[in-house]
């Protein structure tokens, strides 16, 4: 369980002096910018904002630590390519005292996290949620790295059963396994694996004040992947009256949106499984996703057999 104030018990002690610090150090050419946390608090990385125009980036545990050179390398081979705004790093800072690990400054980007279920404009919103996804899977995967989430989920069967487990007190059990044996019976992708963002949930995505997609953001899981993976905001982001548009322009067949329902409900699973006792933001969203699937499996359209 993570300590009191943190969400991992490995977690690096991260305040704005140390950034003041960080940057002093390694870039003084910002030495002096206000430093402010943004909000809400990202579970895998710190973000502070420096100044108006940038923010400093630093990873909160050990295990997320090589995807600030994962983006460095590949964020700017994906953003010319993508049609939202990415953030491609502008410097990364080495190692200081009380920081161990590289850390990033990139670009400040506007707009604000989308509430899970709920949007100004859903059917604009789905729209430019296929967009994105469309996109990235179409970049030319040579050299590509293994996305975070590049098994299968078969492979995921006994950590996801592990969480049903764990949660059994918070969700019904048994639906929830019924949906989840349901997409396990889905028939496996039949392409190559191509490039996925990896976690299209709300903290990573930027709308603006019309309800649109403004920017897409955290690529730390990024690579290469199945298409599947990339529709989890059906469930995560988007309420049920858009995600038949959404599917409809992402276009993919009925073992595909099978899947994409069983990766959302097992990441929700693993969240809630993790996150109880330390972030009720992350908790609630897994909930909402987690009511939000069974309610789908549950529906004439969305309990067919591919």
């Amino acid at each position: 369980m993570a300590s009191s104030g943190k969400m991992h018990p490995d977690e690096l002690d991260i305040d704005e002096a140390l950034v003041r610090r960080m940057v002093a150090e390694r870039f003084p050419q910002w030495a002096g910018l206000p430093v402010e946390p943004v909000e809400p608090v990202g579970t895998s990385n710190a973000m502070y904002r420096l100044g108006t125009e940038l923010v400093v980036r630093i990873p909160r545990i050990p295990g997320v630590v090589e995807e600030i050179a994962k983006e460095d390398r590949w964020l700017r081979r994906l953003a010319p390519r993508l049609p939202v705004p990415v953030p491609v790093p502008l410097a990364v800072g080495g190692p200081v005292d009380g920081c161990p690990w590289p850390w990033s400054v990139l670009r400040w980007l506007d707009g604000t996290n989308p509430v899970a279920g709920r949007s100004a404009q859903p059917a604009l919103l789905a729209e430019d949620l296929a967009a994105f996804v469309t996109a990235i899977r179409r970049i030319d995967p040579t050299d590509g790295p293994a996305a975070h989430r590049s098994e299968s989920l078969a492979e995921r069967d006994a950590g996801t059963r592990t969480a049903i487990a764990a949660v059994a007190d918070l969700v019904d059990a048994e639906a929830v396994t019924a949906a989840w044996e349901h997409a396990l019976r889905a028939s496996a992708p039949a392409g190559p694996p191509v490039w996925i963002h990896g976690d299209l949930q709300p903290g990573n995505l930027l709308v603006d004040a019309r309800g649109r997609l403004s920017a897409v953001i955290d690529f730390g899981c990024a690579g290469l992947g199945e298409p599947a993976v990339d529709l989890i905001p059906a469930w995560y982001v988007l309420p049920a009256a858009a995600r038949t548009a959404f599917r409809a322009a992402v276009a993919v067949d009925d073992a595909a949106w099978d899947r994409a329902r069983g990766w959302a409900l097992s990441i929700a699973l693993l969240e809630v499984a993790y996150y109880r006792d330390s972030s009720p933001r992350m908790t609630g969203i897994a909930r909402h996703v987690i009511a939000e699937v069974l309610a789908d499996h549950a529906s004439p359209s969305g309990s067919r057999h591919s």
